[in-house]
């Protein structure tokens, strides 16, 4: 009955097709359709459009594999092709080998060693002679990153002549090329620039005076409480350094492997700053060493004869402008007597340079201007030019250095007087007195310092008469063999002439620097010295003297060379 009534439905229905869903079955009707083999199930057919989509998808991946295809084989193929070949290619530095440094007879101050298995340059291998550190300086090795891979590829001098001279000593390095198969294997490996070597430095300095200069330096400053020192000799014929001593020094050693932390770590914790190269970076009040040059602008400006005497009875008082009963108080380090210009740079009068310098008591002086003037001839206040790094100045008072550093305040005579004897805020390095001393001796002529054995002199001449140097020297023969502050140098085997200071540090002037400048042989000079011990006691007689007299002595027995 069921069955009549469906198909009367359909027969009766206009439409032309039969949905399924419009087919009501019973349950109990229900084929046995396997579904898990999709049995029963209608499958609707895909739309015409599909089959175009793909066709497109297709076509569009095709056109752009081929166009990728023509872009790497065609457009950029050269380019690729050798970017590919380097992908195998391993470009490596062949390390040139470092100059050696030597001293002035050959003796080798720091060359190579080799680095062993893993190392692909030498090592540096210093001198174990001491005092030479800071002339020879220390240096850094080409560095990796953290694959290995050089991304400094050259030595690198941090101070001394290894800084100044690296690029002398350095060399070029080569260029070798290692090619690699897919996995990484050497297949060849070949050289396409060999590298070029470094050349050897030949310093102007005898290690031997070196080092004995140092000894005696250091043994002093252990003795007597001085926390440094400094001295160095030049040749006055053409300005080329013997010896070069800064106490105390680093291990160039040490500081160029840069194992040992432990001793790295004193040295930057160590108060006295070994650092610092004392002949040309520090820095130092030079005291009555100066009288030798302002005496050079008191002859050139004719202010006084110097066979002229000044009275030093220990003390000059220079009345206050505002307050007359209140004067202020110039002392001499003891009461001298007469003394004329000669007279009193073999005592090293104060009394007469305040005279001189400022002018006092009807005594005509040459000013702040003057002294000035004629130190920086003598080359205070600027650097040497020396081939050392970090040099530096120093500073010469004079009323716009005072306006500047005390609040806008004016010169005062006083000042004059003080920096006529090299205090106040008088700095000089000693290499500067040294070049000053050595012009005094050769008639003028203010050399650019070497430590190059193979540099070419050069030189400023100073235009002064020959009898105002002469003056001079004489006053410092007279320091040495007229009872004058040298005298302790009067018993060494060679004739020398000489200019002592100290000069008194901070307010309390409880620690001093003690100087001592002088030449040899005084009949037909050849040699320059200069000596300062930094911040002893001020009770102590022991100074630079001291070390100039051990110093001189000691070569007069075993660099007898140097004497004649």
């Amino acid at each position: 009955m069921r069955k009549n009534k469906i198909i009367k439905y359909i027969l009766g229905n206009k439409k032309s097709e039969i949905n399924p869903d419009e087919i009501f079955l019973d349950s109990s009707n229900l084929p046995d359709f396997d579904k898990a083999q999709f049995e029963g199930r209608i499958e609707k057919p895909f739309s015409k459009y599909v089959p175009i989509l793909v066709f497109v998808f297709f076509i569009a991946v095709s056109l752009i594999y081929t166009y990728k295809a023509w872009d790497l084989q065609i457009l950029n193929g050269d380019e690729l092709a050798e970017r590919s070949s380097q992908n195998r290619l391993n470009y490596t530095a062949l390390f040139s080998e470092r100059g050696s440094v030597l001293d002035r007879n050959g003796v080798v101050l720091a060359t190579n060693i080799p680095g062993g298995e893993d190392s692909e340059f030498s090592l540096r291998k210093y001198t174990e002679i001491p005092g030479l550190s800071h002339i020879l300086g220390y240096i850094r090795y080409p560095q990796k990153d953290s694959n290995g891979y050089y991304y400094q590829t050259e030595f690198e001098g941090l101070d001394g002549v290894e800084k100044t001279y690296n690029d002398y000593l350095t060399g070029k390095n080569g260029l070798r090329i290692v090619e690699s198969d897919a996995v990484g294997r050497i297949a060849t490996e070949s050289v396409i620039e060999q590298p070029v070597n470094g050349k050897n430095l030949k310093l102007s300095i005898d290690s031997r005076v070196q080092s004995q200069l140092y000894k005696y330096i250091e043994e002093l400053a252990g003795k007597v409480g001085f926390s440094g020192g400094a001295g160095a000799i030049m040749d006055v014929t053409n300005g080329k350094l013997l010896s070069l001593v800064s106490y105390p020094e680093y291990d160039s050693q040490v500081l160029t492997d840069g194992v040992d932390t432990k001793k790295i770590s004193s040295y930057n914790t160590d108060n006295r700053n070994v650092y610092i190269n004392r002949v040309i970076s520090g820095l130092y009040a030079p005291g009555s060493v100066m009288k030798l040059f302002v005496a050079m602008g008191v002859l050139n400006e004719k202010v006084i004869d110097p066979l002229k005497k000044i009275l030093s009875t220990g003390s000059i008082t220079v009345p206050n402008p505002y307050f007359p009963d209140k004067g202020t108080t110039f002392k001499d380090w003891k009461p001298l007597g007469w003394v004329d210009m000669r007279g009193a740079l073999a005592m090293s009068s104060n009394i007469y340079f305040f005279h001189v310098g400022g002018g006092f008591d009807g005594q005509e002086g040459i000013g702040i201007d003057n002294i000035n003037k004629y130190v920086r001839m003598f080359g205070f206040g600027s650097d040497t030019g020396i081939q050392l790094p970090n040099e530096v100045a120093g500073s010469v008072p004079n009323p716009e250095w005072k306006k500047e550093n005390f609040n806008g305040e004016d010169w005062r005579l006083g000042d004059t007087f003080l920096t006529a004897i090299g205090q106040y805020g008088f700095q000089a390095t000693l290499l500067q007195l040294l070049r000053g001393t050595s012009a005094i001796v050769s008639n003028g002529k203010l050399y650019k310092p070497l430590i190059n054995e193979d540099e070419k002199t050069e030189f400023t001449q100073l235009e002064f008469d020959d009898s105002y140097y002469q003056i001079v020297r004489e006053g410092m023969y007279q320091a040495v063999y007229g009872g004058g502050t040298a005298h302790n140098l009067n018993s060494l085997p060679v004739k020398v002439g000489a200019k002592t200071g100290t000069a008194e540090l901070g307010y309390s002037k409880e620690r001093v620097n003690s100087w001592v400048t002088g030449f040899y042989p005084y009949d037909n000079p050849k040699y320059a010295f200069s000596i300062m011990l930094e911040k002893g006691p001020r009770d102590n007689a022991i100074g630079g003297l001291y070390v100039a007299s051990e110093i001189i002595n000691w070569m007069s027995q075993n660099t007898p060379e140097y004497m004649q």
